[in-house]
């Protein structure tokens, strides 16, 4: 998790992280443990208890609908990527076909925002305000979100002019947006209206799917259509586990990146100490020989046979000064 509070291994937040996805894997058997569902578990405990937060990850999840994205086959998450791209299509278009051209579909950038309703690259205060508002008004909430996020920032995403550019973009430069961009797209979102079109677009996915799988049928050389689709469900699955992971990771290198830079300074401060010190035994050491000349012969003698006297046998002066 990339909250704070979450971070302590065995933590107080790890734990109560922990008791709450173990509850929900209990009760949705078929869903169980799935990694985006930690990142919704997790903003709800920073805002309220155990037993609350599972009853609130029991609506998004049962009431809202919010679990058919999380289900094995996946395919309700295959629909809303084509949704949103048919709204990339038909209201940003420009947009829509700079993506095409780079090959990026929005598999790539917006599954991770869909699983975890923006939790895992987006501000705290920005996701808290995207909760409330899911709340209000329910699944297509992340589709406003996701279609105002990209509309605001149409200029810079369309001067990126490559593949790695464009998804650097995305993931890092996009979420990383101050509380005026944040009130804009919060108030685009409450402005618009797409419910109509996402249920048409559902129905025109529906309609592609049973054309392609009647052109399967036909094909008498073809593998079975289900053994394909089960193949292809485990691997966008699994491109969503590594697109997680990969997330984590991130988190985790800015984490020893900072450690890194902390180091190099404290190294830095060491270096400079040292070389204060050097400098200070140099002026001590010149000192001592003008000290040198300016004593006669016979005294400095005898400085110096007191020195090693000394040197050699540290406790004689506290000795003779018990003596006497």
């Amino acid at each position: 998790m990339r909250f704070s509070y979450f971070s302590a291994q065995l933590g107080a937040g790890q734990l109560s992280l922990f008791n709450l996805l173990k509850a929900y894997s209990l009760l949705d058997k078929e869903v169980g443990y799935c990694q985006g569902i930690s990142f919704v578990a997790g903003v709800l405990l920073l805002h309220m208890s155990e037993e609350q937060a599972f009853e609130m990850l029991k609506f998004l999840m049962y009431d809202l609908g919010f679990r058919k994205q999380y289900r094995p086959d996946m395919m309700s998450l295959q629909i809303q990527m084509y949704q949103l791209s048919r709204l990339l299509h038909d209201y940003h278009r420009e947009l829509y076909n700079h993506l095409e051209e780079n090959e990026i579909s929005p598999s790539l950038y917006a599954a991770p925002w869909f699983l975890t309703l923006f939790a895992s690259q987006f501000p705290l205060g920005f996701v808290a305000r995207v909760f409330d508002i899911i709340f209000l008004q329910g699944t297509e909430v992340i589709f406003k979100v996701a279609l105002s996020l990209l509309n605001s920032q149409e200029t810079l995403i369309m001067e990126c002019e490559s593949f790695e550019n464009i998804v650097e973009f995305l993931k890092s430069t996009l979420p990383d947006m101050n509380t005026s961009e944040m009130e804009k797209i919060i108030t685009q979102v409450f402005e618009m209206d797409i419910s109509k079109q996402l249920h048409a677009y559902e129905v025109e996915y529906h309609v592609l799917q049973d054309e392609l799988q009647e052109s399967s049928y036909a094909c008498e050389d073809s593998e079975p259509v289900e053994k394909l689709e089960r193949a292809n469900n485990q691997l966008k699955r699994q491109n969503m586990d590594l697109l997680e992971k990969l997330q984590i990771a991130h988190a985790k290198i800015q984490t020893l990146e900072s450690n890194l830079e902390n180091l190099l300074t404290r190294e830095t401060k060491m270096k400079s100490l040292v070389r204060t010190l050097e400098q200070e035994k140099m002026a001590y050491q010149k000192t001592v020989e003008q000290i040198r000349k300016l004593l006669p012969a016979d005294a400095l003698a005898d400085c110096e046979a007191l020195l090693r006297d000394l040197t050699c046998n540290p406790n004689h002066k506290a000795k003779a000064g018990g003596k006497a």
